[in-house]
């Protein structure tokens, strides 16, 4: 008989999320909604940090809940912990540092693969292009790699409710329709981009149908997370020989 340490409330937990305080909804897809989502996940909320505050008050003062909240995670049990928004790369070495499980708290670490991958530029599409500066891109590792950015602060549905977080209520089909256009844009201003990374954490419920308009691989923090997940958590392969 195997002999477990215990320690654990709840076991069996792969990703542990770094949750923004957020109220608008997160169709499957989203790192926030684990009914659409291939592991299992448990999450800690970082209580007044939001969207608008972290992408326009980015303050070293958030750094103590949020490794607090690392920390938690990782007490938990938890394999590898991630966050419900991608500008958190600022915030990448600190929090990798302050536990000793996996951190990958952005979608932009994938953007030297994207790379590597294609050889060629490759397409962030952002919550909002001004708010994503070079800490964020050092913090994802990325210095050095041609990057096309295009950000949907200048929509209406997302960046209201998303950005400016005016209200808890959000049209769907209005923001499919927002987050294509800015896919649009971006590859017609780069029309080499090989691939596209998806830093915004709320645009992967939307990810398949960029790759239908745009025909190009598409990468964002649930393609990530999966990978993490098989990463920490590998199984037995069967088959034959």
């Amino acid at each position: 008989m195997t002999y477990l340490p215990g320690g654990q409330n709840i076991c069996g937990i792969s990703i542990g999320v770094l949750s923004l305080e957020s109220y608008f909804p997160k169709p499957p897809g989203h790192i926030k909604n684990p009914s659409g989502l291939p592991f299992t996940t448990t999450y800690e909320i970082l209580h007044g940090i939001t969207v608008p505050e972290l992408l326009n008050n980015p303050s070293p003062d958030m750094l103590k809940p949020i490794l607090a909240a690392a920390r938690r995670l990782e007490a938990q049990g938890v394999r590898a912990i991630t966050g419900s928004c991608g500008f958190l790369a600022m915030f990448q070495k600190e929090i990798a540092d302050a536990v000793s499980i996996p951190v990958f708290v952005s979608s932009l670490l994938q953007v030297p693969l994207a790379f590597q991958m294609t050889r060629a530029p490759v397409g962030v599409l952002t919550a909002s292009a001004p708010s994503l500066t070079e800490k964020h891109i050092a913090g994802a590792g990325c210095e050095g790699i041609p990057i096309v950015v295009q950000g949907l602060e200048n929509t209406e549905e997302f960046a209201a409710v998303i950005l400016r977080n005016e209200r808890n209520g959000m049209d769907l089909a209005k923001v499919e329709m927002e987050v294509l256009e800015s896919g649009r844009t971006l590859l017609a201003q780069s029309p080499d981009i090989g691939a596209i990374v998806l830093e915004c954490t709320d645009l992967p419920p939307y990810a398949h149908r960029l790759q239908e308009v745009l025909g190009r691989p598409v990468f964002d923090l649930t393609t990530l997370s999966t990978m993490m997940h098989e990463v920490v958590s590998r199984l037995k392969y069967f088959g034959a020989n």
